[in-house]
Formats: structure tokens, sequence, C-alpha cells
């Protein structure tokens, strides 16, 4: 329970000197193993003024940190994974309020780990974004490439 505690400390210390998370406002709350992201909504994450919609952008990233901030609280990765690649499918217009995000490790392998997450707003049945993505793990004594 500790160690699973130091990777949360950890987890939000990596996540408070990354520059996209501090400019999304993004945060983590940590129990256990157990996640959950909130972008919590400003006006600069507006992409489409008119309809009061989310940029893409955002919600992309943020679904990628999500996935990103999951696989370190779960793994014994000494630093972030890197992205191999990513797939976001926008499923609804993302409306002026708050994002909430959660990611669950498929597969963790040595050097790789596939990651799914969602993104939602009032309702959790009703996904805003969902992405799949591959990373690249850096382990100890690993080669880095």
């Amino acid at each position: 329970m500790s160690e699973t505690l130091s990777r949360g400390a950890l987890l939000e210390g990596f996540l408070a000197n990354v520059p996209i998370v501090k400019t999304l406002g993004m945060r983590c709350d940590i129990k256990g193993d157990d996640m959950t992201t909130v972008l919590p909504f400003q006006d600069k994450l507006i992409g489409n003024f008119t309809i009061k919609a989310l940029h893409g952008g955002a919600i992309g990233t943020f679904l990628e940190m999500t996935a990103m901030a999951q696989l370190f609280l779960v793994s014994d990765v000494e630093r972030p994974a890197r992205t191999i690649n990513i797939t976001v499918d926008y499923l609804r217009q993302g409306r002026a309020e708050d994002l909430y995000g959660r990611a669950r490790v498929i597969k963790l392998g040595r050097r790789m780990a596939s990651v799914t997450a969602e993104a939602w707003q009032s309702e959790r049945d009703k996904p805003v974004a969902a992405l799949h993505g591959h990373f690249l793990l850096s382990r100890t004594g690993a080669a880095d490439t």
C-alpha cells in the first residue's frame, strides 16, 4: 500500500512539472491505484466559441496525459512512458464544463504497454472521447532507444 502511495506522490510530482499539464490546469484524484483525472473548464479551452465546444486538441492531450499517468501509477517504470501512437475517437461535443477521465492498462509488457482512456462530462456512460494508445516503457537497466 505504501508503494502505491509513493507512486501516487511521484506521479503528482511529475505532473506538476509537465508544461502542458500546467497549461491545461489538469489534476489527478488518486485513491490507491484508482485514478480519475480532471480538466477544469477554462475559456481558453474553447475551440468553437459559436457553440461553446472544447477544443479537440485539449481533449486529446488530456486523454493522452490521463493514459500516461495511469500507466506510470500502476507500473514500475522510472520515468513516464513515451507515446508510440494514439488514436482518439471524438464521440460527442465537449461542452463548456469540467472534463473527467479514466484510463485502463490493457497490456503491460517489458518494453511496451497498451492503454485505453475515456473522457466524460456530466454522465460517465456518455463519453465525450476515447483513446487507444501504445507507449514505450523506460525500465531500470533497460537500454533507452
